[in-house]
């Protein structure tokens, strides 16, 4: 697959109608800065499509985007260390949860984790989440030029035991040298045939 076309839809405080809806949907998840903007920027060859931010906590809307005019790329808030109150991470909970269980069109989720640390306590609770509610997911280790191609396998061994995944279930990625850009798109275009 080739992402031909790309543009941003809207952006909602809740899940609900929008635009287009109807169409099959791919979602981002992961903790705040892990690079989900930047990947969405990477896959699409767009440097400002999805605005990107080295402050935790960019991303406080679900973001839609329409890829190819045939699919769905939806943007979820990121969780974990974001600098904003308590109050406001239960609102993104709320929202991201709103998402899971009203959206008929999602197909499967990309979940995002750092490559260079252990899946985080939000990380397994979405895992676990997704694993419950038998929602489809491939892991995404993000950031992957900043580690060696050697280190990377060794890397990838605590993020396989703490989310439960095989080695080879996971794509590396890397929004810098477009590592993993072409398993990612792949995985889109099997997600959206079946």
């Amino acid at each position: 697959m080739e992402i031909k076309t790309a543009e941003f839809v809207t952006s909602l405080a809740d899940y609900g109608p929008f635009e287009g809806r109807g169409l099959p949907q791919i979602a981002v998840v992961g903790k705040s800065n892990v690079g989900k903007s930047t990947m969405i920027n990477r896959l699409c060859r767009r440097n400002q499509l999805a605005r990107t931010s080295s402050t935790p906590g960019k991303t406080r809307l679900i973001n839609i985007f329409l890829l190819n005019g045939s699919f769905h790329l939806v943007d979820l808030p990121g969780y974990g260390f974001a600098k904003v109150d308590k109050k406001e991470k239960q609102r993104w909970g709320t929202m991201m949860q709103d998402y899971f269980t009203q959206s008929e069109e999602l197909k499967h989720v990309l979940c995002l984790v750092d490559i260079r640390h252990e899946p985080t306590a939000d990380d397994m609770t979405m895992n676990r989440f997704l694993r419950e509610t038998g929602i489809p997911f491939t892991v995404i280790a993000t950031k992957a030029d900043k580690i060696s191609r050697g280190a990377r396998s060794k890397n990838l061994a605590p993020i396989c035991r703490a989310l439960l995944v095989q080695p080879w279930e996971i794509i590396c990625f890397s929004g810098e040298d477009g590592t993993g850009r072409d398993q990612v798109l792949e995985k889109m275009n099997e997600i959206l045939i079946q």
